[in-house]
């Protein structure tokens, strides 16, 4: 890695800061000023500024159990964003992966391993994500199975040329559904009920594949374990 790179990914410094940093003479590699920001940095080296030793983070992982009113998005709305609960360095490295609305609760996923989020997203590996929906009308009897049918085949949503992929659907209680997505287009839970003239009051989401969010608290966030990284 050029050490211009190693000090934007270690330090709040710009590539342009960096260099500058470099020139005055601020950056020492295994004990050598190094004003040259193409001198390459191995795993074995120590690089400081200003006297203080710089070390790579590595990718993160995170779960976050988000509230109502938070925004999974990079730039900043009138909505405080999803890594602004988050207390790591480096937070405008992090993306989530996909994302609820923003008064959509429950389970998101942060990282800055694109190829990992990538793994979580892509409908092709068929991760489930389950929901729990409150619905404004009951949903029983003959209007249920005609429901649970028409989600299994897929539903063709408004504005789409093909219909969704098959969702599971299971009434928790007459106004309470789980479903289960395997995909993620935009609105699709509450646009799904639409199509079948139902309307969705409430949304959360529970767990995304084999993570669920537990006893998580509304807000709080936490890395997420090697093992729990690697079930994807």
């Amino acid at each position: 890695m050029r050490l211009d790179r190693f000090l934007c990914e270690t330090t709040e410094l710009t590539r342009s800061l960096a260099k500058k940093a470099m020139h005055r003479g601020e950056v020492s590699v295994d004990g050598e000023v190094i004003k040259n920001p193409a001198t390459q940095v191995g795993e074995t080296s120590r690089v400081t500024w200003n006297g203080e030793p710089l070390a790579l983070v590595g990718h993160r992982y995170v779960m976050l159990h988000k509230p109502e009113g938070v925004e999974c998005t990079a730039r900043r709305t009138l909505y405080p964003r999803a890594i602004d609960l988050l207390d790591l360095p480096h937070l405008e490295r992090l993306q989530t992966v996909g994302r609820l609305d923003v008064d959509t609760t429950g389970l998101v996923l942060l990282t800055d391993d694109g190829q990992w989020s990538h793994r979580v997203t892509s409908p092709k590996r068929r991760c489930g994500k389950v929901y729990r929906v409150t619905l404004a009308e009951p949903l029983e009897g003959e209007a249920l199975s005609r429901a649970i049918d028409a989600f299994a085949e897929g539903v063709l949503l408004d504005g789409e040329e093909k219909p969704t992929r098959p969702a599971e659907l299971v009434m928790r209680e007459p106004d309470v559904a789980e479903l289960t997505l395997f995909e993620g287009k935009y609105h699709q839970v509450k646009r799904m009920f639409a199509a079948i003239g139902n309307h969705v009051t409430a949304l959360h989401r529970e767990s995304i594949g084999p993570l669920a969010l537990g006893d998580l608290p509304e807000g709080a966030w936490r890395e997420l374990t090697e093992e729990e990284i690697a079930a994807f």
